[in-house]
């Protein structure tokens, strides 16, 4: 993701090699799930999600470390996040 860390935002930018079934969420660092930034079939190639450092509600979160977990198909990746107020 860029920036990182960030105040407001960050764009996560993701490639498929293959069309697939994508889930894209935000977790805090309990592990609990806070957004869901894309849930849905995405056809292969080059994708961005921006998060904007709110919860499911568009509540603003507090400043910390999240983490932008990424399935596709049977592939999943990690990637941590620092927001910054």
């Amino acid at each position: 993701n860029y920036p990182n860390p960030f105040n407001p935002a960050t764009t996560i930018a993701y490639h498929l090699a293959a069309d697939a079934r994508v889930l894209l969420r935000v977790h805090d660092v309990r592990g609990r799930p806070v957004a869901d930034l894309v849930d849905g079939f995405r056809t292969a190639g080059d994708h961005e999600a921006v998060w904007r450092g709110v919860d499911r509600s568009g509540q603003p979160l507090p400043s910390g470390v999240y983490y932008c977990v990424l399935t596709a198909s049977d592939v999943m990746g990690i990637r941590k996040m620092t927001l910054l107020k």
